[in-house]
């Protein structure tokens, strides 16, 4: 039976570390729009995690919260608590956060359109020091996963494909080194054969580095490709969690996620939460 509430009990458990926890997080716009509200999750190290939803669940938010990026944007978390590593992070800068081992990938890619894809890198190099890898090992572990842009290393990161960009920006994480990486949609924008690649990609990242991550995704099809678990959001609070195999049976995320009809599948997951026990 999936939890309606929260989308890991690894502390229940005690069988898994915790990298991320994010408890009974409320967040503010304006001081009076209310986006977030009564979100909980654990990310267990090395695992992927992802948040799904529609437009507007805010899932985007969540992550700007858990970057403490939410000031840019007028927002503010009034409740609750997020630890990273076991620390309280609610009032750590975000280049703080950055240094301890957390980077996100914004929505969009948000890469630096006048500068080369080389030094796109260097601007996130610095982030690494008294990393496991010094400078050009990072950027050879950057290249081998996307040989594109060694090819087009010297050119500005303007004139890259969208697919390239965003190899960009997750190579741009890779760079600093993180413990923990916070994609957004990152496969907004993209044609299928390319968001196939980068997936394959993030898998691979996930597996062969040990990089816990939290996606954000609207593909659920290859979120699931890539994730242990998973945390449906509705206006702004989690209705439905659970592990891959036991959301994937669930009707109404096979017919709003999946492209799979079914006749019994309801489109209100509140309305499902009320009857789980």
């Amino acid at each position: 039976m999936i939890e309606p509430s929260t989308c890991e009990k690894a502390a229940v458990s005690g069988m898994s570390e915790s990298i991320l926890k994010v408890s009974d997080l409320e967040v503010v716009y304006g001081r009076s729009v209310l986006a977030v509200s009564g979100v909980s999750f654990d990310l267990e190290r090395g695992s992927v995690l992802a948040l799904l939803g529609a437009n507007g669940a805010g899932k985007s938010t969540t992550l700007k919260a858990i970057t403490n990026a939410l000031s840019l944007e007028g927002g503010a978390v009034r409740h609750g608590a997020i630890s990273f590593l076991g620390r309280n992070v609610l009032s750590s800068a975000p280049n703080e956060l950055v240094k301890r081992g957390m980077f996100h990938v914004m929505e969009g890619r948000r890469i630096f359109g006048d500068l080369t894809v080389e030094e796109n890198l260097l601007v996130a190099a610095g982030a690494c020091r008294g990393g496991r890898l010094n400078m050009k090992e990072s950027f050879d572990l950057v290249y081998g996963y996307f040989p594109r842009l060694y090819e087009r290393r010297k050119g500005k990161a303007g004139y890259l494909s969208g697919g390239e960009q965003q190899m960009l920006a997750i190579g741009r994480a890779l760079v600093a080194q993180p413990t923990l990486m916070l994609l957004d949609e990152p496969s907004l924008g993209l044609a299928p054969r390319l968001v196939e690649e980068i997936f394959a990609i993030i898998s691979r990242v996930n597996r062969e580095q040990g990089v816990s991550m939290l996606l954000v995704e609207q593909n659920a099809m290859m979120a699931f490709s890539v994730t242990n678990r998973g945390c449906i959001m509705e206006t702004g609070k989690v209705v439905l969690s659970g592990t891959v195999e036991e959301l994937a049976k669930r009707p109404e995320i096979r017919e709003l996620y999946l492209g799979v009809q079914s006749e019994n599948a309801r489109r209100s997951y509140r309305r499902q939460t009320a009857e789980v026990t």
